[in-house]
């Protein structure tokens, strides 16, 4: 159980240093919005490099990744039809709520818990690898279309290449597909700017905390609270079941699939609300919520199935 707790102790830590950054004005009224940009175009991408470019990407076709990614559909979709009959929000919104329901914190919750918990950080990598090439490029593509206000195929087909995001997503598959060394004196800038991504994101989202009133009715607290029902409730429950039922999973594989979809919400789905400036409530709420139910659930979850 140490892994989980250090690992959030880690994170709340960080969060709130961001927080108290904002409480005092540390860096003016827009230091959040600018650290976000700087994140989105600038470190954030640099740590998509060197992660893929060194990652093994024959994970992608591991059985865990294919539990991960039934489990994360069922969640986004059910996410998406709920807002359809229900909520009414546009395109834009209704992306954040699903990313809120589906899209974990493979990162800097996800390899805490893989190192400490699953004893090898190998765990989080299929579902790491799945959200940077799938969800991320394909949730990136809506919100950029909507908030430019237009769809066209031209827009949806050159997004790729307008995004820092995908680009260094893509450039890191293809050095690890190459096989292509990269000199230090090149690669360790991008290891070095890649290192920023997550202290910057965490900051920024407790700069958002700062007077802020969290499950505020006007700014959707029915979506927060289904977001985080989702993420936290039923996408554990369908990786369990598609995981011990139709692939025959048990032990430490079954632990570990199970462990990973009760990773709460993903900074960078507030980070992506914040670039675009859309749903910024909902994913922010998300995210708080969702961290503050993944402890017990992720202890729970140990507590029954862990070897």
């Amino acid at each position: 159980m140490g892994g989980v707790v250090v690992g959030f102790a880690i994170i709340a830590f960080v969060i709130v240093v961001g927080y108290f950054a904002g409480r005092f004005g540390i860096g003016g009224p827009q230091a959040a919005f600018v650290l976000n940009r700087i994140a989105f175009f600038i470190t954030n991408p640099a740590l998509l490099f060197v992660t893929l470019a060194k990652a093994d990407l024959h994970v992608v076709f591991s059985t865990q990744v294919v539990v991960a990614a039934v489990a994360a559909l069922v969640a986004v979709g059910a996410f998406v039809l709920l807002s359809r009959l229900f909520f009414r929000r546009g395109a834009a919104e209704t992306t954040i709520g699903a990313l809120g329901a589906g899209y974990v914190n493979a990162n800097n919750i996800g390899l805490p818990v893989a190192v400490y918990v699953l004893g090898n950080a190998s765990y989080v990598a299929p579902v790491l690898l799945l959200q940077l090439i799938v969800f991320a490029p394909i949730a990136l593509t809506v919100l950029d279309v909507s908030s430019r206000g237009s769809v066209s195929l031209r827009s949806i087909l050159t997004q790729p290449i307008r995004n820092p995001m995908i680009i260094a997503s893509v450039a890191g598959i293809l050095v690890d597909l190459s096989g292509l060394t990269i000199p230090d004196a090149v690669f360790q800038p991008f290891v070095l700017l890649g290192g920023a991504a997550v202290p910057l994101v965490l900051m920024a989202f407790g700069m958002s905390l700062y007077g802020s009133r969290p499950l505020r009715a006007d700014q959707g607290r029915v979506e927060i609270i289904t977001a985080a029902v989702l993420k936290s409730a039923v996408m554990p429950l369908v990786a369990f079941l598609v995981a011990s039922l139709v692939f025959g999973l048990h032990g430490q594989s079954l632990f570990a699939a199970v462990a990973l979809a009760a990773l709460p919400t993903a900074q960078n789905v507030y980070n992506f609300a914040a670039r675009y400036e859309r749903g910024v409530a909902i994913a922010r709420d998300t995210v708080l919520l969702t961290t503050v139910l993944a402890i017990p659930a992720l202890l729970l979850i140990a507590a029954l199935l862990a070897p």
